[in-house]
């Protein structure tokens, strides 16, 4: 695992280590890594909104008959039984 060092005021300091006792982190080093997921996550959050809106806003609109969402659901499966393949593979090595 690759080290980074900072520099922080003492009251950065403190409030840090006051979160990591308080929300249960074992160490800093944890307490940091859960800021900068949560920052992944929230970034992502927000290309995929992006994505969506574009999706929205582009091409033809499309009718939401029930062939539609019946389509689409066959269409989830399929993708969500190839994850689920996927993982048994990668579980079983």
């Amino acid at each position: 695992m690759t080290s980074v060092t900072i520099s922080l005021p003492e009251s950065l300091k403190e409030f840090i280590d006051i979160e990591v006792h308080t929300k249960g982190y074992g160490n800093v080093s944890e307490y940091v890594r859960g800021l900068l997921r949560a920052q992944q996550a929230s970034a992502a959050d927000a290309r995929l909104e992006a994505l969506l809106l574009d999706g929205l806003t582009s091409g033809e609109d499309i009718a939401l008959t029930p062939e539609f969402w019946r389509e689409l659901k066959a269409d989830a499966a399929q993708i969500l039984a190839k994850r689920k393949a996927t993982k048994k593979k990668r579980a079983a090595k």
